[in-house]
C-alpha cells in the first residue's frame, strides 16, 4: 500500500517543528513556591481551553500539607492565591481559584487544597 506524497510531506514538517511549550511544568513550580515548600503535589489535570477571542488551558491541581508548620503554610497559599501575580512565560492566568479545602485531624493534622487556574496563551 502506497501513502498519498503529500501527506507524507505534512507528517514530514509537522514532527520537524518545535514542540509548542507547555505550561504546566512552571505553573506547577510556582504553585509548589506559594506553598513555602509545604506542598506536596497529589493530582494535576489540563484540558485545552478556548472561548471566541482566546485560547489557553484549564489546571486543576491537588496538593495536601502534612503537619502543623505546613498546614499553616497552606492556610497562607489559600490566603494568597487568588491574587497571586503569577509569571509563567508566553501565559496570563486569568483566574486561580480554591475549589474544596478539607481538614484531616487523624492519624495526622492534614489539609488538603483543590485549585483551579485557567491560562491564557500570549499570542
Amino acid at each position: 500500500m502506497q501513502l498519498d506524497p503529500r501527506a507524507d510531506q505534512a507528517m514530514l514538517e509537522r514532527a520537524s517543528r518545535p514542540a509548542r511549550p507547555r505550561a504546566w511544568m512552571p505553573l506547577l513550580s510556582a504553585l509548589l513556591r506559594l506553598g513555602e515548600g509545604g506542598a506536596e503535589l497529589v493530582s494535576h489535570a489540563e484540558r485545552a481551553w478556548a472561548s471566541v477571542t482566546f485560547s489557553g488551558s484549564r489546571h486543576t491541581v491537588r496538593f495536601t500539607f502534612t503537619g502543623l508548620e505546613a498546614i499553616e503554610a497552606g492556610e497562607r497559599f489559600i490566603d494568597a492565591l487568588p491574587e497571586h501575580e503569577f509569571a509563567i512565560p508566553r501565559q496570563l492566568v486569568a483566574d486561580a481559584a480554591i475549589v474544596s479545602v478539607i481538614h484531616t485531624a487523624l492519624p495526622q493534622p492534614m489539609l488538603e487544597v483543590e485549585v483551579e487556574l485557567l491560562l491564557l496563551d500570549e499570542s
